[in-house]
């Protein structure tokens, strides 16, 4: 993760928006590495049981440790309502980490790269990582299997206003087939499939992604 954030450009002494941090394994790594805020953009707890738990760990999680969490501010995050509860150009970063399939899946991820330019100073960076599928493949597929294409998602952070300043390889996995009956679920560290072929999915291990660092220009 700490090759991820230098790609991403994460500075100490920035402001940074982390999207969707689910248990806040992510969390974990930035909180202590910055000094400015950490915002996180969590669920939307008004959105049913499954998302309010959801937040709810989270924020039992970061009060339960305020040396470790201390600059964790928390906030929601709703792309399909188009709410994103930080300030206008607020923040120096914007990070995401395998979170687009699910946008797709509530037709809302054009939704969210307008909320992240939003929200991003001038001269700021959204940095993403996300399961990469093979060129080509449509969109219903994507939000099925959780791979998205590279060219899909530079399409859409283009239309947000964005400019792709540069991609890297530090999360790809060749041996990533991406065409398992779970999709990307079918792999560690979830395992769907259980013990059925596990040696096999072990063998292969987590996704083939994508690392690409945005900008949103200075003007």
């Amino acid at each position: 993760p700490f090759e991820t954030l230098d790609f991403f450009g994460i500075k100490a002494d920035m402001d940074v928006l982390e999207i969707s941090p689910g248990g806040g394994w992510y969390t974990d790594v930035i909180a202590p590495s910055i000094e400015g805020t950490l915002y996180a953009g969590h669920f939307n707890p008004e959105n049913g049981d499954y998302f309010k738990r959801s937040h709810d760990r989270y924020l039992k999680k970061i009060e339960s440790d305020p040396k470790l969490y201390g600059n964790v501010k928390m906030t929601v995050f709703d792309a399909s309502k188009e709410i994103l509860l930080v300030e206008n150009e607020s923040v120096d970063a914007v990070l995401t980490f395998r979170n687009v399939h699910g946008w797709i899946r509530s037709n809302s991820e054009s939704n969210a790269f307008t909320l992240f330019y939003k929200a991003l100073k001038p001269g700021g960076v959204l940095g993403l990582v996300q399961h990469r599928a093979k060129p080509g493949v449509s969109v219903e597929s994507m939000g099925k299997t959780g791979y998205v294409s590279q060219e899909y998602v530079v399409g859409l952070a283009k239309k947000a206003g964005f400019v792709l300043e540069a991609s890297s390889e530090i999360n790809a996995n060749a041996l990533d087939t991406k065409d398992h009956p779970k999709g990307v679920w079918t792999l560690p560290p979830v395992l769907r499939l259980g013990d059925e072929n596990r040696a096999f999915y072990t063998s292969i291990g987590e996704s083939d992604r994508m690392t690409l660092r945005f900008r949103k220009p200075q003007i």
